[in-house]
């Protein structure tokens, strides 16, 4: 009974864990979602969130020098939803308006997002290469009642407010795409945007629309891990979370649900890297390689997804009015 117990107690620990690493995945691929279910590649959620992280931290510094306190990591949360928003927005002059290539402007902004922020970081921070060490950042909530289940409360109902948001998110998502009028004009926009204008749908506003909800949501996707994780920002606090999201949004084949379980997917592979640490027997596993598991992991879900996964119709096509 007690080696039972145990089990359950580590399992648990292990769920809890996972929800940890997979809300900031959530967040992004649902940016991703909304983006490319309008027709729009964003291979630029990596710089979304990195953007993000940058903001969430200098934000939040600048609140707590204000004493804001326990306020301190929401206005982190704003601040990093802007600062995406303006990254977004970028691509999405660059590929809706001047109809630019839509992989290379969201390499572009990659490249961009890194290269500010960092210059960002060492002009605001004396030359440092990352921000001060946040005082103020999230705490888990435990919510009543639910967080005293044996095991359950612990896995699920002890968490990150920004886990709270982002499985709340997952339905929001849904019911916005597949439940209401926006929701099927952007789906439509991205499957067949030339009979979507015939019928009066504004195919680059609805277009600009979701770019810049992608960037909304991918910048709190970067917040969430300055603001539980690393409680600081340097040029390695993403380390690719941007593109395993993209992965768990395209092996969830651009569905909420199924990115959301993508997600979880890639966040426990990410959580066992912590886990097996736990045990001893994990000090004869190199570590290398459990860095390399969520990564390997990734290439070999995307592997398997090719051929598989339907992108919609339009998915990377400039639209032009003047074709038909």
């Amino acid at each position: 009974m007690d080696m039972l117990d145990a089990f359950f107690t580590k399992f648990s620990e292990l769920i809890n864990i996972t929800l940890v690493y997979s809300t900031a995945l959530i967040f992004g691929a649902l940016g991703g979602i909304y983006s490319e279910r309008s027709g729009v590649v964003n291979i630029g959620i990596e710089g979304l969130m990195v953007s993000g992280a940058f903001a969430s931290a200098v934000g939040s510094y600048y609140a707590e020098q204000a004493d804001m306190g326990s306020l301190s990591p929401w206005v982190g949360l704003i601040c990093a939803m802007v600062f995406a928003l303006i990254f977004a927005l970028i691509h999405a002059v660059a590929t809706i308006t001047f109809k630019a290539n839509q992989v290379v402007s969201g390499v572009v902004i990659n490249f961009l997002a890194a290269g500010v922020t960092l210059y960002l970081v060492k002009m605001l921070f004396n030359g440092a290469g990352q921000t001060e060490t946040l005082n103020d950042v999230f705490s888990k909530w435990r919510i009543p009642l639910l967080a005293d289940i044996p095991y359950l409360g612990n896995a699920f109902f002890t968490a990150y407010p920004t886990t709270y948001i982002a499985l709340i998110l997952v339905g929001v998502t849904y019911y916005v795409l597949f439940k209401t009028p926006f929701g099927l004009r952007l789906r439509a926009v991205g499957e067949h945007p030339s009979a979507a204008d015939t019928n009066g749908i504004k195919v680059k506003r609805i277009r600009y629309i979701a770019v810049m909800l992608s960037g909304l949501f991918a910048g709190l996707g970067g917040a969430t891990i300055t603001l539980t994780t690393t409680s600081a920002f340097s040029h390695n606090t993403i380390s690719g979370q941007g593109f395993i999201a993209m992965a768990a949004m395209i092996f969830g084949k651009w569905h909420p649900f199924g990115a959301f379980g993508a997600a979880m997917f890639f966040g426990m592979a990410q959580a066992l890297n912590n886990f097996l640490r736990l045990f001893e027997f994990s000090k004869h596993i190199p570590q290398e390689f459990l860095y390399m598991l969520p990564y390997v992991l990734t290439i070999l879900v995307l592997a398997g997804a090719v051929g598989r996964s339907k992108a919609p119709s339009a998915l990377g096509e400039p639209y032009d009015p003047g074709k038909r």
